[in-house]
């Protein structure tokens, strides 16, 4: 873990399920970091790994790479990027450099003194000075730049090779779309450049800018140039396909092969644009966790037109619960991944599924919404696994093991301690989202939200005690886990109707008898 203090009022904040904009950039400061930290280990497992699994013509690449994304950094760029939230602005200031790479007390990558002569380093500043990102950083920071490098570490592992040669060729896939992010970060720059990249299954993703349809299946190799804001795509065989670079997300071209990114409008007026990611080959959640979901969907038109619908909504949708929620999403979401049905969702569309992963901070990973309040309680939902996922990362905050032996009423299986602890926080947000949201809606809205909040609220209720009575809580733990009760607590003030109180004991009721009749034989006694 990296050593880092958080601070108590942080703490509280962040108990309370809320955030002011210093803790806020704290938790997107140090994801930051770890990412850059994420890339060095990258970096140092390539050039460590035994020839048999990345040869040296694939290690000198990765590193011709990292010079195009340094070479990006270093550019003064055409089209800078909005910088994500957290990052330090001081209008005017120098941009780094190799002489300057960065203000006092920037956080920088280890050093990598036994690179051989060449190497090439991750930049160093987590957000250098100045009011935007550069191109690099922008590629640098985005969400599912973490699972590609996971997948990269996963394939450099020698205890994680498959037998049958699949592991070797991800890997030969995930240096090759390296290959492809150093390309955008560049064209971005106004860098011209002329580079070989390979495909993946007939298909050549740029992330932000889109994806190409190659004319030879498999892993075919494509020629990319660029100068002034075109790219020109060369195949074999075929006709070159241009495509020209687009403000912000996304670029254009009249051949059929090209489909471009997509984004929707910032979350607020003045915001960049919300990238909307059916392209990235890293966009999936893979695992046992994400089982219950959707798989990546791919949108056509009319998919747009809904997300489109729905988003447009959310801010106000945010705003009715306060204005902490607008606050929370413009600091932390950085994209969103549209995800298929459910398996087995119903056919009014009211199924839906949605997540978060620890390693693509920023993501919010869903299925299509069915209108504005609907995105808006996910973004609360899943909004609040990340930023508890984030402040894990920076303090421990309980030494509780893995065994699932916890009641949640949100779930049909035992839990354990710590996604009970992540389970009860969410919960915890949409009963306030709710309980807000009712309080300044008139009817139908408000009995709608009455019902969620009640709902949520006793959810909390029944799975919350067994949080605050933890013998394993870190003395950070108990500050944040005593504010999730006081929040809890304060919600009394303003206590839902009667029946549909009711209603919500009567179902969590029934989700306990129904687990302790399927669980409870079965399972060891907490501690304490």
């Amino acid at each position: 873990m990296i050593a880092s203090s958080v601070p108590d009022e942080a703490l509280v904040e962040l108990g309370s399920t809320g955030g002011g904009a210093g803790t806020l950039a704290l938790l997107v400061r140090d994801q930051d970091t770890r990412r850059l930290l994420l890339l060095r280990a990258v970096l140092d497992a390539v050039d460590a790994a035994d020839p048999a699994v990345c040869p040296a013509e694939r290690k000198a690449r990765l590193r011709e790479d990292w010079a195009m994304l340094a070479e990006a950094d270093r550019a003064p760029s055409p089209a800078a990027t909005p910088r994500p939230p957290g990052g330090r602005h001081s209008p005017g200031a120098p941009r780094p450099s190799a002489a300057h790479p960065g203000p006092p007390g920037a956080v920088h990558p280890p050093s990598a003194h036994h690179h051989p002569p060449g190497a090439v380093h991750p930049p160093g500043a987590v957000h250098p000075p100045g009011g935007a990102l550069s191109p690099a950083r922008a590629r640098i920071f985005h969400p599912l730049t973490g699972p590609w490098a996971l997948s990269c570490l996963r394939g450099l592992d020698h205890r994680e090779r498959s037998p049958d040669g699949r592991g070797a060729r991800r890997l030969r896939q995930d240096l090759a779309h390296f290959s492809a992010v150093a390309a955008v970060a560049a064209a971005r720059a106004g860098i011209p450049f002329a580079v070989r990249l390979t495909a993946r299954a007939g298909v050549l993703t740029l992330p932000s800018l889109g994806s190409l349809r190659t004319a030879a299946p498999g892993d075919a190799p494509v020629g990319l140039g660029h100068r002034d804001g075109r790219l020109t795509f060369r195949q074999s065989g075929v006709p070159d396909v241009v495509v020209h670079l687009e403000s912000g997300i996304g670029a254009w071209s009249g051949a059929l092969a090209w489909t471009s990114a997509h984004a929707l409008p910032g979350l607020l007026p003045d915001a960049a644009p919300m990238p909307l990611d059916d392209l990235d080959p890293y966009r999936g959640a893979p695992g046992p966790r994400h089982r219950t979901l959707g798989g990546p969907a791919t949108l056509d038109d009319a998919d747009r037109k809904r997300w489109l619908q729905a988003w447009s909504g959310t801010a106000a949708a945010l705003r009715t619960g306060g204005e902490q929620r607008v606050t929370e999403a413009s600091a932390l979401l950085r994209c969103l991944v549209p995800l298929e049905r459910p398996p087995g969702a119903g056919a009014d569309g009211r199924d839906s599924c949605s997540a978060t992963r620890h390693e693509a901070f920023g993501a919010l990973l869903a299925s299509p919404p069915q209108d504005a309040v609907a995105l808006a309680a996910t973004v609360v939902h899943e909004l609040h696994h990340a930023k508890l996922a984030a402040l894990g990362d920076l303090v421990t905050l309980h030494h509780a093991g893995s065994e699932a032996r916890y009641f949640a009423p949100w779930k049909t299986a035992p839990r354990p301690y710590d996604s009970l602890l992540q389970g009860v926080y969410s919960h915890l947000a949409l009963a306030e989202y709710f309980q807000r949201r009712a309080l300044v809606t008139p009817p139908p809205d408000a009995e709608y939200a009455w019902s969620r909040h009640a709902r949520y609220r006793a959810q909390v209720a029944a799975a919350l005690p067994a949080l605050v009575a933890s013998p394993d809580l870190t003395v950070p733990g108990r500050r944040f886990v005593d504010e999730m009760a006081a929040a809890y607590e304060r919600m009394a003030e303003h206590p839902a109707p009667r029946d549909h109180t009711v209603r919500a004991q009567a179902y969590v009721k029934a989700a306990r008898a129904l687990w302790t009749q399927r669980h409870a034989p079965a399972l060891p006694r907490p501690k304490g």
